[in-house]
């Protein structure tokens, strides 16, 4: 296995560059090339998840360079978490894309920049040195970009370069924060910065490197104050990459890149470090209120999912501060289900403008569930997964982080948690009753191809699996997981003792 983690990257790096060579000689090669790439990074994803041994990650040395000298791979059960997660959304979304993208030209450079942001999201969840993690969020975030933009309309337009300046606000903030690192600790490796940390004075300087990096990863997560930029570009981008920048990205960029950062580098506890972790609930719970409430009178199909993603993504960052194993194990769960149901959601509005043309929900009169029952039925039972239903995955999840907030004392966080849980119903059953239910319809509408609702129902199949089968993911998958945020900077003994020795 100790391979895996440079495939991980070199598989869709490489059909990244082939991609543009092959579509000249025939445009659906590039798409099989792209779809076998997917799937071979899926079944290592795989692998990884369920093979990988708790308390023994995988460290690939470069050059065979001893860590902290050389430039290192770690993945630990987090990372392997992580790198299924994305896996599974980014192939169903390509399965989902060969049909969708029909209606853009250049498919092929659609391609190489989808297989260029899984190579970015891959690297920053396995990098085990700061400023390669700096180099795959740009990789990542330069991708997306363009990727906004795809349909080169001005509202396209528009969004896409609002993301890119959003977007590299941040990524300033993070490469400056790095260069204090460097200059403080004379290293990049996580896990030697994280030895250096613990011997360090807590000066404001200290602080202030912490914030600039919490700023920029809040950014790239678009939690509040930090969201402007994502309600434009999910309802701008193709159906496919909205799934894969709600599902995935920004919880890769923001909420993995600083969960990391918090707890396996700077190794802070809410016992040492309370003030943190009472800044991550105050976020976690102003974007559950707000993007929820505006959610509330958004017209736009993908607009108001955007907006849902920011509230859910507030779900993750409270779990963060509260910071205990139920909480955690809540965050982890919640990572898993709103990736998959958020995905979901984005691929069903992805399938009704295919056919219909519109998001705007006012201009519907009801009735397309008649006409595209599996498009319906995907978005009803997506709906109440990300609402916090049960027998969903997305019940688990929130369950999990409710008993970690009553475990320590948070009642007010518990109480929100669950009645915005219940106003998240609310505002996703306006596109049930708008679009899907009723008795008019829309004449001449049919259901989308087959490829489109293969994609849709395998991740229905997969939400309700995980929720009949979350007891058995919880020990096998979430609490593996979990522990290596627990263990707090054992992260940094555990990569020195594997790597150290060349």
């Amino acid at each position: 296995m100790e391979i895996f983690p440079v495939l991980l990257i070199a598989i869709p790096l490489g059909g990244a560059f082939l991609i543009p060579i092959l579509y000249k000689a025939w445009n659906r090669l590039a798409e099989i090339v792209a779809g076998l790439c997917l799937a071979a990074v899926l079944a290592l994803s795989i692998y990884l998840a369920f093979f990988l041994v708790p308390g023994k990650p995988l460290v690939y040395l470069f050059g065979n360079w001893p860590v902290p000298l050389g430039i290192a791979f770690t993945v630990d059960r987090l990372s392997s978490f992580m790198l299924l997660v994305v896996s599974i959304l980014v192939f169903f979304s390509y399965i989902f894309a060969i049909r969708y993208m029909d209606h853009f030209t250049g498919s092929g450079k659609f391609y190489t920049l989808y297989l260029l942001m899984l190579v970015g999201m891959n690297g920053v969840v396995m990098t085990g040195d700061l400023f390669n993690m700096f180099v795959f969020i740009e990789i990542a975030s330069i991708s997306s970009y363009a990727l906004v933009a795809f349909g080169t309309e001005a509202e396209e337009l528009e969004a896409g370069f609002k993301y890119m300046v959003m977007g590299e606000i941040a990524s300033m903030m993070i490469l400056l924060a790095i260069a204090f690192i460097y200059a403080a600790t004379s290293t990049l490796n996580l896990a030697d910065i994280s030895r250096s940390f613990a011997a360090m004075d807590k000066t404001p300087g200290f602080w202030f490197v912490l914030i600039l990096l919490m700023s920029g990863f809040s950014i790239k997560a678009a939690l509040v104050p930090f969201h402007s930029w994502l309600p434009d570009a999910h309802p701008s981008a193709p159906a496919p990459i909205s799934a894969l920048l709600s599902g995935v990205f920004i919880k890769v960029l923001g909420v993995y890149a600083m969960a990391r950062i918090l707890f396996n580098v700077y190794g802070v506890s809410r016992a040492s470090y309370p003030a943190v972790f009472n800044a991550l609930l105050i976020l976690g719970l102003a974007s559950i209120i707000i993007a929820s409430l505006l959610a509330l009178y958004q017209k736009d199909y993908k607009r108001l999912l955007a907006y849902s993603s920011i509230s859910q993504i507030g779900y993750i960052v409270l779990a963060l501060g509260i910071g205990n194993e139920f909480a955690l194990i809540g965050a982890l769960a919640h990572i898993l289900s709103h990736s998959l149901g958020k995905g979901l959601l984005f691929l069903t509005s992805g399938s009704v403008v295919y056919r219909v043309g519109e998001r705007d929900i006012t201009k519907f009169t009801g009735g397309l569930g008649k006409q595209m029952p599996w498009t319906s039925l995907s978005y009803n039972l997506g709906a109440l997964s990300v609402a916090g239903m049960p027998p969903f995955l997305g019940f688990f999840s929130k369950l999990f982080i409710i008993l970690g907030a009553v475990k320590a004392g948070f009642i007010v966080p518990a109480v929100v948690a669950g009645l915005f849980a219940v106003v998240t119903l609310g505002y996703l059953l306006k596109i049930t009753n708008k679009v899907f239910w009723g008795k008019e319809g829309i004449k001449g509408i049919k259901e989308s191809p087959f490829v489109m609702v293969f994609a849709m129902v395998s991740l229905v199949v997969l939400l309700v699996a995980g929720g009949a089968f979350f007891f058995w993911l919880k020990p096998h998958l979430l609490q593996p997981a979990a522990d290596v945020l627990l263990k707090g900077t054992e992260y940094a003994e555990i990569v020195f003792r594997i790597g150290a020795g060349g």
